[in-house]
């Protein structure tokens, strides 16, 4: 979630931590795999078990943004790298040329949400270069205590003078003129240069009501110390695990509809261990591994399993059952995808709404 995320996208540096290799393994593995990964998959609880269950060690590369993998790539041998998480968004740009395709069959696709598929991204000539490992929402995190879940239902709401002061906006335009766009009546889909004119007049009077416009770090501390009591452009994966210490911070989804992330785990093309590295991609899919990475140390999200073995207490902080998730998927709205030109104007105007008084 890096607010320097541009078109190219930045994966979710919530949230993850300076490039470090970390390894959770036995001390003597018969094999090893290499993974470029973000923090949330390097959690203990995830990666245990996979190293127990195989005999093996993982050795773990935490990268911030999609560029920064590439450039970890581009600067090892081929077969230094096995595995990948990377941007769903990201992966058509770079799959022929980086990924090794992945047979359907060999994955429980079927346990899967449809919506996080992602087949029209994730699948190139009839080919999966990836597979979506857990989503989520930017949406609208807040204090219960100060707020309802209804008097945060819309960002239109949050003009109200009564939120004077007691807002922060997460610092990344993509999703959050993109939660804009679609409260005023565009779906990211249909994003255009004709349609910013009210998606800034929006943006104007919530950076009103604002204390701050912060990136994910200042944005979920702000909230959590009470300096603000919403965060725009937030979600599960900010107040999820604050939860425990604080139960009054929640998140709803607008009535408009959220802005879905995705994120996905390849296999690097030149990888020598293909047999494991399908091993460790079955066991992040298997239920044990869905609940390990949706309630991870770093950062919690939706898993992309249906099945995911998710406690009755972890469900309820996530909101997360087939109900509710066929209701927020259904009127969730893709991050934008502006071509170059539309991506300067959004940044242009997110530069103007930050300037603003």
């Amino acid at each position: 979630m890096s607010n320097e995320r541009s078109s190219f996208a930045a994966g979710w540096g919530l949230l993850a931590f300076s490039v470090s290799v970390l390894a959770f393994s036995p001390a003597q593995a018969a094999e090893e795999l290499n993974a470029l990964v973000w923090c949330d998959n390097t959690d203990p609880a995830l990666i245990e078990p996979f190293e127990k269950a195989n005999d093996a060690k993982v050795n773990l590369k935490v990268y911030e943004g999609t560029g920064a993998g590439l450039s970890i790539l581009d600067q090892s041998q081929p077969g230094d790298w096995d595995v990948m998480v990377i941007d769903s968004i990201d992966v058509q740009r770079i799959a022929q040329e980086r990924f090794l395709p992945l047979a359907d069959d060999s994955l429980p696709l079927a346990d899967q949400f449809a919506e996080v598929r992602m087949d029209d991204i994730l699948v190139l000539d009839g080919k999966r270069y990836a597979v979506t490992e857990k989503w989520g929402f930017n949406a609208i995190s807040y204090n219960s205590k100060a707020f309802s879940a209804e008097d945060v239902s819309t960002l239109e709401k949050l003009t109200d003078p009564k939120f004077k002061g007691r807002i922060a906006i997460y610092d990344y335009y993509l999703p959050v003129l993109g939660m804009a766009s679609v409260a005023t009546g565009t779906p990211t889909k249909d994003l255009s240069e004709a349609t910013l004119a009210p998606v800034k007049d929006l943006m104007l009077k919530l950076k009103a009501n604002s204390k701050l416009v912060g990136e994910v770090s200042a944005s979920q501390t702000a909230l959590a110390t009470g300096e603000v009591d919403v965060v725009v452009g937030a979600g599960e994966w900010v107040t999820a695990g604050l939860h425990a210490e604080n139960p009054d911070l929640d998140f709803v989804i607008p009535e408009e509809g959220g802005i879905l992330w995705t994120q996905s785990l390849a296999i690097l093309k030149d990888s020598k261990k293909a047999d494991l590295a399908l091993k460790f991609v079955q066991h992040v899919l298997s239920p044990e591994g869905q609940a390990a990475l949706a309630t991870s140390s770093c950062y919690w999200g939706m898993p992309a399993q249906k099945n995911a073995a998710l406690n009755d207490e972890q469900k309820a902080t996530l909101k997360f059952s087939s109900e509710q998730q066929a209701k927020d998927l259904a009127a969730s709205n893709r991050y934008p995808a502006p071509d170059a030109d539309l991506d300067k104007k959004m940044q242009d105007l997110w530069n103007d709404v930050l300037q603003a008084n």
